[in-house]
């Protein structure tokens, strides 16, 4: 079917008059009649007869204007919708993010940018490093925010956004809460290590062989912040965590930092994206992201 000749034949019904569809159409009468009979002749039914100045609608000319006027609805929301999706109003946003930022650090952002876009549907995967970057890889997610990362990846871009301090933490009651102490001296403390492979345990384990110093006893080994943070603070040992994990709990006097020279090290947080440009909403998000520590 000529959808150019419907739309034509669409206006004249609506307006009952040849002669005022052409001036909406801004085209002359003859060429908006010529449409008609042309679609007429394709369809193989008469839709109008002439009647005085308008125009008078046959049943199959009533039918097809009905429809036609459902399909041109159509086109316009169509064409809302991705000018729309266009804009960044709306749309799929998909991250994925370690543990650090996705409870600490992405909250807010993702608060404020709900807010201005209401629209725009958020998937945010909390997982661990490798992850989020091959979620990013195969087009699972828009945006990966890792913890604990600055390394290059040949695939992606990398932006960097955060650098947090790690620090030793034990509980207020402890012998050296507060205090300054030698590594050594808090080495000797039984440690409550998280799980293989996670960031905060390969930092401990490498400051142990720069300075050429045994491991410390791991007291107990947890697979998550929160269960470390409570063994801590009900006054087991002592943990070598993010500082940005431990400041709310500091502050509450439900933990104390051990200020220790040699462990003067830093927890980079980075942002990845592929190399090739964003979708409108994922770009919003991300300039909305970067301008939160900068």
């Amino acid at each position: 079917m000529n959808l150019h000749a419907l739309r034509f034949f669409a206006k004249v019904a609506e307006t009952g008059s040849v002669t005022l569809a052409s001036e909406l159409l801004r085209v002359s009468q003859p060429a908006v009649t010529a449409q008609i009979k042309r679609l007429e002749k394709e369809l193989g039914v008469q839709l109008w007869t002439p009647q005085g100045r308008g125009v008078s609608l046959t049943e199959a000319g009533r039918m097809l204007a009905g429809e036609a006027q459902r399909l041109f609805e159509l086109e316009q929301r169509i064409e809302m919708n991705l000018e729309r999706l266009m804009q960044g109003l709306s749309g799929k946003l998909q991250l994925a993010a370690t543990y650090l930022p996705a409870n600490f650090l992405l909250p807010r952002t993702i608060a404020a940018y709900k807010q201005r876009y209401p629209s725009v549907e958020i998937e945010l995967t909390t997982t661990n490093s490798s992850q989020a970057l091959e979620l990013l890889v195969h087009f699972k997610a828009d945006i990966a925010i890792v913890g604990g990362s600055d390394a290059e990846h040949p695939l992606l871009q990398r932006t960097s956004w955060v650098k947090d301090d790690m620090c030793f933490v034990v509980h207020p009651g402890h012998r050296l809460a507060g205090a300054e102490a030698t590594l050594a001296d808090i080495l000797r403390e039984p440690f409550i290590f998280r799980e293989e492979g996670s960031f905060s345990r390969e930092q401990l384990l490498a400051l142990c062989r720069l300075h050429r110093l045994p491991a410390p006893a791991i007291g107990l080994q947890m697979n998550g912040l929160h269960e470390t943070l409570r063994v801590v603070m009900e006054g087991y040992g002592a943990a070598f965590l993010s500082s940005l994990e431990t400041e709310a709990f500091v502050a509450r006097n439900e933990l104390a930092k051990v200020h220790v020279k040699e462990a003067q090290l830093s927890n980079p947080i980075s942002v990845y994206t592929r190399k090739e440009p964003l979708p409108p909403a994922a770009r919003h998000f991300l300039d909305d992201l970067l301008r939160v520590f900068r």
